[in-house]
């Protein structure tokens, strides 16, 4: 509960019902699937990888972009393909 009110809920001004709803959607699939966890090797929640020693990305090498999450309150950040 903590880090949903200091990532979201102190951040986003809730309408009504559904627009809670939706931003706690989209807020749960962010932090499962995505959002990496010290516990887990820096891995989601949701990931079926086992965890392993953290690794380094060149990032010279790779092309990185930004997708927006709650509005662009949260970004995550993947490889382009």
């Amino acid at each position: 509960m903590g880090t949903l009110r200091r990532e979201v809920l102190d951040r986003v001004l809730i309408y009504k019902k559904t627009h809670a709803q939706a931003v706690l959607a989209d807020h749960i699939r962010h932090y499962n699937g995505h959002r990496p966890h010290q516990s887990r090797a820096q891995l989601p929640p949701a990931s079926d990888a086992p965890p392993t020693a953290a690794t380094v990305t060149d990032l010279q090498a790779h092309r990185i972009r930004r997708r927006p999450v709650l509005g662009g309150l949260v970004n995550e950040y993947l490889r382009a393909i």
